[in-house]
């Protein structure tokens, strides 16, 4: 499961998605907007078409690496709360230290790559916004 969505990630599916009989390791990462001074949340901007296209290739780039039984992904664009997750990644494998090793590549090239940009929101901006639209 490879997924770009607007709608809040449904950890568990994602992680449920990525079990496999044959996997002693299912690694998440779980990429949460944490509360910073004035920050309010995150605004996450992509062309979903792309993004999904680069999350599939970066999956892809993983499989060719490590031993992957299965892969899940789920990136949230749009408006993100503080505490809400903004990414979720499930990587099984057979071995434990293989699935560490791909779901951190997996994060780094997403962060890396990815065509979505995030933009910082304080209160004081986000009630300017509102009053803008």
């Amino acid at each position: 499961m490879i997924e770009i969505t607007e709608e809040p990630i449904e950890v568990w599916k994602v992680i449920r998605s990525a079990a496999a009989d044959t996997a002693g390791g299912v690694v998440h990462f779980i990429g949460t907007v944490r509360k910073e001074k004035r920050l309010t949340g995150l605004f996450y901007e992509c062309y979903p078409v792309m993004a999904l296209r680069i999350l599939e290739e970066v999956a892809a780039e993983a499989k060719k690496r490590w031993p992957i039984e299965k892969i899940s992904i789920t990136h949230r664009y749009g408006w993100v709360e503080v505490g809400e997750p903004s990414i979720v990644i499930a990587v099984a494998c057979a071995h434990r230290r293989e699935a560490f090793e791909a779901c951190r590549f997996v994060i780094d090239q997403i962060k890396e790559i990815a065509p979505i940009w995030k933009r910082e929101f304080s209160e004081t901006e986000r009630k300017f916004q509102y009053a803008q639209n």
